[in-house]
């Protein structure tokens, strides 16, 4: 499917107002979307602060955007996940349950949740049908953000579910493309594959060259101060991995060389465990505690 036309005509007259926020622990780049014709919004990516060593979490990070929107009268309809991601934590349920909204991800959720189900060998309680969330979309499918039209793209090669969120003149990219000097997310998850990744950078670098794009991730490579918006054309002609006609061997063969030379995310083991499931912790056993597990060598031989 990554490799099909756009399934739908993007509105650049439309100019949401974009509110960001950087969480440097995990390098996350999290928005608030604002339709410029009402107080509807919606949020994409949210961070919920978690110390592994401790084992205690907070939402410091979510009570800022939880406060910008209050402060301005906003009103919350959509919490996005553009994927269910491996390096940070999602606070999704925690800033639903302070100002409402649906919480809503790709489809291919369940293919996420089937694969990590048996990694972290959850039991029949967990439901691998992705009714952790509200709303599950398709390829092409649109919501409504006040009186904005949102549009789904399905960008799979990251991970199986992967989505770009188009609402208007701005494209929420999740990890499928990092900044022009930073290149394309990593694609040796299980489930991801560099060459599903790059048919899905070209369908992404096949909208229109003035879309503004929004980074999930930045590291500020070289050095740079950490940057997140982008264009479509700045892409096209600039991006490290991708630009300037790369072909798509020659990609597949960068994507898979750099792959084998990277560790794993800090975080990969409770983002998974916790992502997969809308952002809710595992329940608590017979103690009445929380536990996530660490499947030992679990992700090092599952890779698909």
């Amino acid at each position: 499917m990554s490799n099909q036309a756009i399934p739908f005509t993007p509105d650049l007259t439309v100019k949401p107002e974009v509110v960001a926020f950087f969480d440097a622990p995990t390098n996350t780049i999290s928005y608030i979307v604002k339709d410029p014709n009402s107080e509807a919004c919606a949020v994409i990516d949210s961070v919920m602060d978690f110390d592994y060593a401790s084992g205690n979490i907070a939402y410091e990070g979510a009570d800022k955007i939880i406060r910008h929107i209050q402060d301005h009268g906003w009103k919350l309809e959509w919490l996005i996940e553009t994927h269910v991601h491996a390096d940070h934590l999602s606070a999704a349920p925690y800033i639903q349950s302070k100002l409402g909204g649906k919480l809503g991800i790709g489809d291919q959720i369940c293919v996420v949740q089937n694969t990590f189900g048996k990694i972290f060998n959850e039991g029949t309680e967990f439901q691998r049908d992705g009714s952790q969330f509200d709303q599950l979309f398709r390829d092409g499918d649109s919501y409504r953000i006040g009186n904005m039209t949102a549009y789904t793209l399905f960008t799979p090669g990251h991970t199986p579910a992967d989505m770009v969120h188009v609402i208007g003149d701005a494209a929420f990219v999740g990890d499928t493309l990092f900044m022009p000097d930073g290149g394309s997310a990593r694609a040796d998850f299980p489930g991801g594959d560099a060459r599903t990744l790059y048919r899905s950078i070209q369908r992404l670098l096949a909208l229109p060259g003035e879309m503004r794009l929004f980074m999930c991730h930045d590291y500020g490579p070289n050095g740079r101060d950490i940057q997140w918006e982008t264009t479509v054309a700045e892409q096209r002609d600039h991006n490290i991995h991708v630009g300037h006609g790369t072909s798509e061997d020659e990609f597949v063969k960068m994507r898979e060389e750099r792959d084998e030379t990277l560790s794993m995310p800090k975080l990969i083991i409770p983002s998974l465990q916790v992502n997969m499931r809308a952002g809710q912790l595992p329940p608590p056993e017979a103690d009445g505690k929380t536990y996530l597990k660490v499947p030992i060598n679990g992700l090092a031989t599952s890779k698909e």
